[in-house]
């Protein structure tokens, strides 16, 4: 029996590229009922678009739209494949902008604009598209709300993605031709075939399945059900659990295997893979697609990929000796940034680096200092304050740091405390010194014994800020109620943060002053919206980007956070939480999100140009330096704190 067109259940194959096909409204109708924004249309009016569909086939290397010279007739919607969207410099290079796969469309700018394509087009894989004309998705541009919203809310978030490129083209000269793998490639494109062996199977089984199939690793499913992945094996397993112990090969494969497996999902960004990994400190990790482990991916996967990665200058900092090697490995930090901006990475994604490796050099610094002193007398705590505790580093940032230990039993143990830390405490900020991190100004430093305490004396110091404290000396204290875990013992963190939600909970003054003060900071853009620059002294007309743009967001993120028990402290966290508690509405959050990423690229690309010519780094930008495009985006970035204002004048009303 033949299908006919209206049983067919995938697109026809024509004899040639190009050949334009009708398609059943039945099936055109289920492909739009899983692709955004048609999915929310009404029935009648999904079979009425669909019957104006047609389908297309265009091979592998096919070009679509040239820049600037193709007309768009049609609206494509990709139903099976996928295409890049790229540009050409005038040095003649191709600049990747995006890929686009199954549900993506082109070409809707052009049509909304009445422009020739915007972009170059081109299939990367043999690609089936839906094609809707140009006055048919007009007409429902300009009718139908939802649509309209969804396309123009794209458009949006495509300026942001503009500036953001332009920030990278413009402010940094490329060094490598580097293909954006971080930030294109997802776990599932670097997945490895799935070796597997029951849980059953001995040892030497699973040896000679990985020596027959030259792999590194290993899964080992349940003998009840194959396709539940319990554990993994790896060739580090066979030599530290079973040559280097003399085990028996012929034990089940269970008594060496990593339990559970540690899975990612198949369309996670190979940067979060990388991030994963570093944090856990595990290198093989199961890839799943819906519930289903579908293959390996591994750290030198990536590492392979990518070339100069961040992961091989957290392992050289882990796998140092004493402290020399460290100062000369902290030195290589501003490269691995470039490399992650170069490939595409936003703020979040650049501050999260940055956080890391800093943690992982602080981290080394107390391991030899602990071979050095000896083991600490008392459980305690390092603690990040200020932007380390937020998450939100960048090449210009202070030591702010802190450190808490269990309260002593007695004298002769508070006095050895107070000794052995205390002397920890200078040792460790020297050597982090050493490494590039300046000291504070303040001294808000855990070499201060003021911020080098018990538990119980950090308590008081907490209770008096919130429930004794003057408004003033609230504000000055503001770097403290950022603080996180950095090293040690992180329930003294834990118990610390309960404290402080417990206290504001019954006092939320210091919250309010906090709000009000936020309130109070004038908008750094003029009546004319001009952005205010400062008038005068050593930086005259440049713009603070850290204290006048992106203070009210931290500012603002704090002080309704305390007052909504949020324990969170980086900024885009606090701003998650908020919108999930429903104190801002999603489309301020969006808002502000789009801002605070913008002012963070901004401030580190410009702290990365100057290391680069051999100036220090400062916060400080001279507004004519920017593109119009990134004038317009910090405009509109400083816009949203006026309305931030209006969100706490009505969680911190005047009394």
């Amino acid at each position: 029996m033949v299908d006919s067109p209206r049983n067919r259940i995938g697109p026809p194959v024509p004899s040639a590229a190009g050949s334009v096909h009708a398609v059943a409204p039945d099936v055109a109708v289920t492909f739009l009922r899983q692709t955004m924004p048609f999915k929310d249309l009404a029935d009648d009016q999904l079979y009425d678009l669909a019957r104006h569909c047609r389908i297309d086939f265009f091979p592998k290397g096919t070009r679509l739209f040239t820049f600037n010279e193709s007309e768009v007739t049609h609206l494509y919607l990709i139903q099976r494949g996928g295409v890049r969207a790229f540009i050409t410099d005038e040095k003649g290079q191709t600049v990747l902008k995006d890929y686009r796969g199954v549900g993506a469309n082109v070409g809707a700018l052009g049509i909304i604009r009445g422009t020739k394509a915007n972009l170059n087009i081109e299939t990367v894989e043999d690609t089936f598209c839906y094609l809707i004309p140009r006055e048919v998705f007009l007409d429902l541009v300009q009718n139908n709300s939802v649509v309209a919203h969804y396309f123009l809310k794209s458009f949006s978030d495509n300026i942001v993605a503009t500036a953001y490129s332009e920030l990278r083209k413009n402010k940094l000269a490329r060094r490598s031709a580097d293909d954006l793998y971080l930030f294109n490639a997802t776990a599932g494109d670097m997945t490895k075939p799935l070796f597997s062996v029951s849980a059953s199977a001995s040892i030497r089984e699973a040896a000679a399945i990985m020596s027959r199939q030259a792999i590194g690793s290993l899964l080992v499913y349940a003998d009840e059900d194959p396709g539940a992945m319990i554990g993994i094996i790896t060739d580090t397993d066979l030599r530290s659990k079973v040559i280097a112990e003399g085990r028996d090969t012929r034990e089940a494969v269970t008594a060496i295997m990593s339990s559970p497996l540690k899975t990612v999902g198949s369309q996670t960004l190979c940067f979060d893979v990388l991030l994963k990994m570093m944090t856990t400190g595990i290198h093989h990790l199961g890839v799943e697609r819906g519930s289903r482990v579908i293959g390996v991916i591994t750290s030198h996967d990536i590492m392979v990929q990518q070339g100069n990665s961040p992961y091989y200058l957290f392992k050289e900092i882990g796998g140092q000796k004493d402290f020399q090697g460290l100062y000369t490995l902290a030195e290589k930090v501003s490269g691995i940034v470039r490399n992650i901006i170069n490939e595409g990475a936003k703020a979040g994604n650049i501050s999260r680096m940055i956080g890391l490796i800093n943690e992982k050099m602080l981290s080394r610094i107390l391991d030899l200092l602990h071979q050095e002193m000896g083991p600490a007398p008392l459980r305690y705590c390092w603690l990040l304050l200020g932007s380390e505790g937020r998450r939100e580093q960048t090449f210009k940032t202070d030591q702010d740091n802190a450190l808490v230990y269990e309260d002593p039993k007695d004298d002769s143990q508070r006095l050895l405390a107070e000794s052995y830390f205390n002397a920890f405490a200078r040792q460790a900020t020297k050597h982090l010194l050493h490494c590039g991190y300046p000291a504070c100004e303040d001294e808000t430093m855990a070499s201060n014994p003021k911020w080098c305490q018990p538990l119980t004396a950090w308590k008081e110091k907490f209770s008096y800020w919130i429930n004794g404290a003057g408004q003033e000396e609230q504000l000055k204290a503001a770097i403290f109620f950022d603080f996180r875990h950095g090293y040690g013992t992180e329930q003294l963190a834990v118990d610390l943060r309960d404290f402080i939600i417990k206290q504001c909970r019954f006092n939320d003054q210091i919250a309010r002053n906090f709000g009000r003060d936020c309130i109070n900071r004038k908008v750094p853009l003029s009546f004319f919206k001009n952005v205010i620059i400062e008038q005068n002294g050593e930086h005259h007309e440049r713009l603070d980007i850290k204290n006048r743009g992106l203070k009210p967001f931290v500012d603002f993120a704090r002080a309704l956070s305390l007052k909504h028990g949020i324990r969170k402290t980086d900024t885009l966290r606090r701003m998650k939480r908020l919108l999930v508690k429903k104190v801002v509405a999603k489309e301020l959050y969006e808002s502000m999100v789009d801002a605070f990423e913008l002012q963070m690229q901004l401030r580190v690309i410009h702290q990365l140009s100057q290391i680069e010519d051999g100036i220090p780094p400062d916060d400080f930008i001279y507004p004519e330096e920017l593109t119009d495009l990134e004038k317009r985006m910090l405009k509109d970035a400083f816009s949203v704190i006026e309305k931030m204002q209006d969100v706490l004048k009505k969680q911190f009303p005047v009394v």
